[in-house]
């Protein structure tokens, strides 16, 4: 609806609008966490790393069976959603008002957690959603790998 010129010149004088609202957005979402929690809750960390991980791949990959979606999907899509949001740090921050009243050891456990998986995902889980969508084909750059890869594979047959 909107022309390509139009757009671009749209998105010139929003883009630092819209990146100045996203970092104070995070940091809102961020700023009442005790980061000093993130190097005592190690083992609950992994344990929740490594289960959302497997529930968000295995969870992609039954979706994409059930639906009959593309092989590529059912590999891959799991990969792309393991980056961390926000919303977890919104629901930490209820889950924390509201357990530290009845059970602050509970409430410091589960911010800890929270904040370590957060500043984990951000680092190694953005790295394998790009992986992911590399093997899925769908960057430009491994478009062309996975052309000439089926060609290649097509030629052999």
């Amino acid at each position: 609806m909107v022309s390509s010129t139009q757009l671009d010149a749209n998105m010139k004088v929003m883009n630092p609008i819209i990146g100045f609202g996203l970092i104070v957005v995070i940091l809102d979402l961020g700023a009442p966490l005790d980061y000093h929690l993130i190097f005592g809750a190690g083992l609950y960390t992994a344990i929740y790393i490594i289960a959302r991980a497997i529930g968000k791949y295995s969870g992609a990959y039954f979706g994409a069976a059930i639906t009959h979606a593309p092989d590529t999907v059912k590999k891959y899509l799991g990969f792309t959603l393991l980056p961390h949001s926000g919303v977890s740090l919104v629901f930490t921050g209820i889950a924390v008002s509201v357990l530290s009243g009845p059970a602050p050891e509970c409430a410091s456990i589960i911010q800890g957690t929270i904040a370590a998986a957060a500043v984990i995902n951000e680092i190694i889980a953005v790295f394998m959603a790009k992986k992911g969508f590399e093997w899925a084909g769908e960057l430009p750059d491994s478009r062309k790998e996975a052309y000439h890869d089926t060609e290649r594979t097509a030629g052999a047959q």
